[in-house]
This record gives C-alpha cells, sequence and structure tokens, in this order.
C-alpha cells in the first residue's frame, strides 16, 4: 500500500480514486494534483513509480487535509458555539444547522426516537 499524508491508499484502485481517501480530497482536488504532478488518472496506485509518487505527495502537501483540516472544523464549530450564534446552537442542541425540517426527519441528527407517553385526560 502507498502512503499518502499518513493514510495507506487502496492499490488495486485508479489513482485519481484512490486519493479520495485521503480526508479532504475530493474529486476535483484528485485531478487537480494528479495534473500538477503530471501523472495520469487512468493509472493503478500499484503501477506507480516511486518518483510519480513523491511528485503526488509534494502537491498533496500543499493542500490542508487530514489532521489540519480535521482539527480547523472541530474549531470552527466550537467558535459558532461560544459567540452563542444560531448555527452553534444548533450544533450543541444535536440538531440540523441548514435549515433542514425537524418535524418528520432529522433523524441522522436527532438519534433514534425517544417515545414519550400521552397521558389520557
Amino acid at each position: 500500500m502507498a502512503r499518502i499524508a499518513g493514510v495507506d491508499i487502496p492499490r488495486d484502485k485508479r489513482v485519481v480514486i484512490s486519493l479520495t481517501y485521503v480526508y479532504g480530497i475530493g474529486p476535483s482536488i484528485a485531478k487537480q494534483i494528479l495534473k500538477d504532478a503530471d501523472v495520469s488518472e487512468e493509472k493503478r496506485v500499484k503501477a506507480l513509480t516511486e518518483d510519480e509518487l513523491n511528485r503526488i505527495r509534494s502537491e498533496v502537501n500543499k493542500y490542508n487535509i487530514e489532521g489540519d483540516l480535521r482539527r480547523e472544523v472541530t474549531l470552527n464549530i466550537k467558535r459558532l458555539m461560544e459567540i452563542g450564534s444560531y448555527r452553534g446552537i444548533r450544533h450543541r442542541k444535536g440538531m440540523p444547522v441548514r435549515g433542514q425540517n425537524t418535524r418528520n426527519n432529522a433523524r441522522t441528527r436527532k438519534g433514534r426516537v425517544k417515545t414519550t407517553a400521552v397521558k389520557k385526560k
């Protein structure tokens, strides 16, 4: 397995797909990295030479990825919660942040249904 940015990327997949296993690199950034490193997108990871791998690593280092990016996102969320913004309050309550409907859906954010007993009059 080839290691890029501290992540073992799959050997049998195409390079453009394997790069997306790194947190912070999506399909479009992966294509840009390979274009800048002058490596074909169609190549498999196991077919890469050591020189090509080094060029890809040097291009990947120009981006904010993995631990640094995770830390930045976490700090941004903490900042929103500390200043008491609407989005920060929604994060604190564990509810959808971007205006989604919560009456029927939002189970991913709210968790399992907590059934409440209903009293009869």
